[in-house]
This record gives structure tokens, sequence and C-alpha cells, in this order.
């Protein structure tokens, strides 16, 4: 497999639930005719990261897998024989769930994620449910399979996120996003590709829509090549700030080669060091009112 491109939807939300499925799919279709393998939403398309404060209009906002709005996209993309990835307003007990959805060339769904570390300093989205855990599933495309996994938006704070994807096989992550991409954002991404020597393709909202400024980004994580005598940029693209669709398109084989031999991402860590880090301990200057 020598490359896969993933278009970025950095796209502005209708308003309603029909508006944003016909607008998705119509990018969807735009996606598949400049090439790309994968179409990734931008976080919780289904209501443009809306959550209204009361709770029975929260619900009825949500959207279950089976749904009209979800089965759209599964069809789009058998039609297209491109993989999509839609996010949502998840309905799901005892609150909703901020989730992506990954549909394969085929129609079906091979990873779906809710994001684990909610905003829980946000009244809005720490009343939501945080998923339980980090997945990564084997995509087939038609220049073959690549290893994916998910975060979402403030998953990238936390280096635990993607470094668990990739001990769990990932090459290349997939980051819905919705809030300002401004250098120390970008910059957690740039670092979170660097040190597992995977693939970032990060998609968000352009500006104009609230608190959210465009600047949807990829990475491919490699920061030698063999025939360069220092270090690279290893970012692949930076979208500007206005509405579009953004290609990033990752040499496959060459991350693949560079991951065989560079010393990062699982070559030389000391788990038998780290039992620190699944304590459960928060002592100060750390501990908040609204921790969950």
């Amino acid at each position: 497999m020598n490359r896969l491109s993933v278009a970025l939807l950095q796209i502005l939300p209708t308003g309603t639930l029909e508006g944003n499925l016909q607008k998705g799919l119509e990018y969807c279709e735009k996606a598949k005719a400049i090439g790309a393998d994968i179409a990734l939403f931008p976080e919780m398309w289904s209501t443009g990261y809306q959550i209204p404060w009361c709770e029975e209009e929260l619900r009825g906002q949500t959207v279950t897998i089976e749904s009209p709005f979800i089965q759209a996209f599964s069809r789009r993309a058998k039609e297209l024989q491109m993989a999509i990835a839609i996010t949502y307003l998840e309905a799901y007990e005892p609150s909703p769930r901020n989730t992506v959805c990954l549909f394969d060339r085929h129609g079906l769904p091979v990873l779906t994620y809710a994001k684990v570390h909610l905003c829980c300093f946000d009244e809005d989205e720490g009343r939501l449910t945080a998923g339980d855990d980090f997945y990564v599933c084997d995509l087939d495309t038609e220049q073959g399979e690549v290893k994916l996994g998910a975060m979402i938006c403030f998953d990238r704070e936390f280096p635990e996120s993607a470094r668990i994807l990739m001990l769990k096989g990932a090459e290349v992550i997939l980051v819905p996003n919705a809030c300002p991409l401004e250098i120390n954002r970008i910059s957690q991404l740039r670092a979170r590709a660097y040190e597992n020597m995977l693939g970032i393709a990060t998609a968000n909202y352009p500006a104009g829509q609230p608190d959210c400024n465009g600047h949807s980004i990829a990475f491919d994580g490699m920061a030698y090549r063999p025939e360069a005598p220092v270090s690279r940029d290893t970012l692949i693209v930076e979208a500007g700030e206005g509405q579009g669709i953004y290609l990033a398109d990752f040499p496959l084989e060459e991350i693949r080669a560079y991951r065989a031999s560079e010393v990062h991402g699982n070559a030389y860590r000391r788990p038998e060091k780290y039992h620190l880090l699944v304590s459960e301990t928060i002592d100060e200057p750390f501990i908040r009112e609204d921790q969950q």
C-alpha cells in the first residue's frame, strides 16, 4: 500500500440534522472525486457540536448507528467505495456520547469510538457519557489494509490516548475536532505523531463555527529520512480558516519502513518503570470539583 489519502472535511454545519445529512453526503462525493480513501468529519457533525441544555432536547437530537442519518453514510460509503468517518451525538445511557463511526468502502462499520476524555470543565459536554476504551481496526482500501485508530478533540491533550492506539497497532489516527487549533494544540498533535511514529489526521470546523478556526491538519510522524542529514517537518497539510476539503496523503510504505527502524514508539520503552501512570490518585494542585 503506497499511500492513504484522508479528506479532512472542514465544513460548516447547516443547523439541522437533515441539512447536515445532505451536506455531509455531498461533501463525501466531493472527497471521492479528488481521490480520498477516507472522508473525515469534524467532531459531532450530526448536531454541529451543539449540546442542548434541556435534557429532553438533548436526547431528542441523538442518533443511533441504526438511524437513517448514520445508515445514509453507510450506504454512501458503499456507493462511493470510500471509507467514511461520520461523527454524531449518540443515543446512550445514562447520557449521550460524543462518537465517531468509521464505515469501510463496503459500508460496514469497522470502528466505533466514543470520546474518552470529555471536557468535564464544560457544563455542556460534561453531561455526556465518556467512552470506555481506545480501539484499532483493519481498514480495507482499494490499495490494501491499514490499521486505524481514533481519538476526539480533547483526547489530544493526553499522550496516553495516542500511545495506547500505537501499542494496539495503529498506523494512522483519525481525530475529529471542534475547537480553535492554535500553535499549542497543533504542537500536541505534532508531538503525538512524532513520539508514536504514526500519522495524525485532524478535521476541524472552519471559521464561522463558534469557537473554531479551521486549520485542519495532518502529520506523517516521520522526523527523519535516510537521504536527509537533518530532521524534517512532519507536516503533510494545514488548512486555512475557510470551508473546504483538504487532502492529506500519507506515504504508508515509507511510514512503515520508518516505524521498523527508528527509535520512537515502543522500541525502547520501560513500562516496568511507569506504575505511577496508572495510579488513580489525584493530588493538589490538580484537584477539580468537576472531575469525573
